[in-house]
C-alpha cells in the first residue's frame, strides 16, 4: 500500500486525481454546514461553561477547538459523529481510541518519543502506554473497516441515503466508477489505509520502510498543511486546524481593535448559518485568516528527498567561509531538503520589517517580494505548492473561517495569563503552550466574556 503521501510519478498522479473532486469546491460548499454546525456547537457547550462558572475561571481554548475539528474530521471524512462536545463528557469507542492515540501528554513523555525515533534500540524498552495504543489501534481498525465495507455496499446497490456528502463515499464512488480503468483503482485495504487508519505507529515506534522515521512522522502529521494522504487529513487534521484557529483567537486577545472589527464586520452578516460564499465575501476575516498562516504557520517545516541530481540557482548569491561566491546550490539524488515553511512565511526580506507583527491590513498590498513566493495560497509556504501540495487546503481554510466566524460573533476573548507566556510546543504541529506550565503540554487558557448584542 501506497498513500499519497510516498507516491511517486504516475501512481501519485492517478491517486491525486480520483481525490481531487473530494477536496475541491463544489464538494467543501456542500461540508459547510457541518464547519457550521460545529462551531455552534462549540459556543453553545462554552456559553454553558461560562454560566456555570460565576468566578470567571480560564477556558483552554485549544482543547474546545481540537473537539470542535475532531467532530468536523468524523462526520465531514467518513459520516461518523465522535460526539466530543457532548456536555456529560463521555466518549464513544472510536473517540476514546483517537484520544490514546493522539494524546500529547507531558513534555518529557513527546521527547523521549522522539528519542526512540532517532535511537532505533530504545524503540524495543517497554513504555507503559503500547498496550493501550496497540487497543487503540485495533479499535480504529475495525471500525474503519466496518465504515468502508459498509459505505462501499451502499453505493455499489445504491442502498441507504440519495446522496452522503462525506469524502469517503465520494472516494469510494469515485472507485467503484465503471469508467476508471482497473490499474487505477485501490484495493479495499488502500481506501481503509487512506480514509481512516492513521499511520501512526511511525510516530510511536519510529518505524518507516526507508528507515527515516523521523522525516515520514514530521511530515505525516502536518495534515493537509503539507503534502499529505488522505488518511493523514482524516485522523490528524483536527490537530493543525485547532492550532491555526487558537493563534488566531490569540492574535486577537491581544489586539482588541482589531478583534472588535472582525466582530462588527461578521456580526454584519444576518445568519448564524453562513454559506461558503458568505464567508468567502468578508475581507477582513479573510486579511486574519491570511495572517494567522503566514505568522502562526501550523508546521514549522518539512522535508522533501530529491529523487535525482540537480541544481538550485540562487536569487542572492552568497559568499562562503572560503571567500567564494556561490550563484547555484548543487544537490545530489538522495538529499534530504527541509523546506523552511515559517521562516520563508515571516521573511523580512519577503515581507518586509514589519514581517513578525500580527498585521491583517498587509494583505490590501501583498510587497511584490512576497508575490513571487511559490506557494498554492496566497503566497505563502503554509500550504506547500506544486503537484505535492496540500490537496485539502480549501477544506482547511473554510473551517478555520467559519469558526472563527462563530465565536467572535458570540465571545469577547481575553488572554488569561501574559502574553510572554504563551510560546511553541516544539512538536510537528505548531501548538501553544505555557512557559510556566510546559510539563502540562498544549494549551491556551483565555478568558471568555459572551457578547451582547445590542
Amino acid at each position: 500500500m501506497t498513500g499519497l503521501l510516498l507516491a511517486e510519478g504516475e501512481r501519485h498522479r492517478q491517486q491525486r486525481r480520483l481525490m481531487n473532486p473530494a477536496f475541491g469546491p463544489a464538494h467543501v460548499r456542500e461540508l459547510t454546514g457541518i464547519f457550521v454546525q460545529k462551531a455552534n456547537e462549540l459556543a453553545r457547550f462554552w456559553q454553558i461553561s461560562v454560566a456555570r462558572d460565576r468566578e470567571m475561571a480560564p477556558i483552554d481554548v485549544l482543547d474546545g477547538l481540537s473537539k470542535a475539528t475532531l467532530d468536523v474530521i468524523g462526520l465531514a471524512g467518513f459520516n461518523y459523529d465522535f460526539d466530543s462536545l457532548s456536555l456529560d463528557g463521555q466518549k464513544n469507542e472510536l473517540n476514546e481510541a483517537f484520544s490514546v492515540i493522539f494524546g500529547y501528554g507531558s513534555s518529557s513523555a513527546s521527547f523521549f518519543k522522539l528519542l526512540r525515533v532517532l535511537f532505533p534500540p530504545l524503540r524495543y524498552l517497554p513504555m507503559p502506554e503500547t498496550k493501550e495504543v496497540r487497543k487503540a489501534h485495533s479499535i480504529m481498525r475495525r471500525i474503519s473497516t466496518r465504515l468502508v465495507h459498509e459505505k462501499k455496499d451502499a453505493a455499489t446497490h445504491k442502498q441507504g441515503e440519495v446522496h452522503q456528502r462525506d469524502l469517503l463515499t465520494l472516494l469510494i464512488e469515485a472507485n467503484i466508477d465503471l469508467n476508471l480503468p482497473e490499474s487505477q483503482r485501490m484495493s479495499d485495504e488502500d481506501v481503509i489505509a487512506r480514509e481512516s487508519m492513521p499511520k501512526v505507529h511511525v510516530i510511536e515506534y519510529g518505524s518507516s520502510s526507508n528507515g527515516r522515521g523521523a522525516y515520514v512522522s514530521q511530515v505525516q502529521h502536518s495534515l493537509c498543511f503539507s503534502d499529505t494522504k488522505s488518511r493523514s487529513f482524516l485522523v490528524a487534521g483536527h490537530e493543525t486546524t485547532s492550532s491555526a484557529t487558537a493563534w488566531a483567537l490569540y492574535a486577537l486577545s491581544i489586539e482588541p481593535d482589531m478583534q472588535r472589527r472582525l466582530r462588527e464586520e461578521c456580526l454584519a452578516l444576518a445568519t448564524d448559518d453562513p454559506t461558503m460564499d458568505e464567508l468567502n465575501e468578508l475581507p477582513y476575516l479573510e486579511a486574519v485568516v491570511r495572517e494567522t498562516l503566514r505568522l502562526h504557520p501550523p508546521l514549522n517545516n518539512t522535508v522533501r528527498e530529491t529523487v535525482k541530481d540537480d541544481i538550485i540557482p540562487l536569487s542572492k548569491p552568497y559568499v562562503d567561509v572560503r571567500g567564494k561566491v556561490h550563484d547555484h546550490v548543487k544537490i545530489d539524488k538522495g538529499t534530504m531538503v527541509q523546506i523552511p515553511i515559517m521562516a520563508v512565511n515571516r521573511s523580512k526580506a519577503i515581507w518586509g520589517e514589519d514581517a513578525l507583527e500580527f498585521k491583517p491590513e498587509r494583505w490590501d498590498k501583498v510587497p511584490e517580494t512576497a508575490q513571487r513566493v511559490p506557494g498554492t495560497w496566497a503566497n505563502m509556504m503554509t500550504f506547500l505548492g506544486g503537484p505535492r501540495s496540500c490537496i485539502g487546503y480549501r477544506f482547511s481554510l473554510v473551517e478555520m473561517k467559519a469558526l472563527i466566524f462563530t465565536l467572535i460573533r458570540a465571545f469577547e476573548f481575553e488572554l488569561a495569563v501574559p502574553k510572554e507566556d504563551v510560546t511553541r510546543q516544539n512538536a510537528s504541529v505548531q501548538r501553544p503552550i505555557l512557559r510556566s506550565a510546559m510539563d502540562k503540554g498544549s494549551q491556551l487558557p483565555m478568558l471568555l466574556k459572551p457578547y451582547q448584542r445590542t
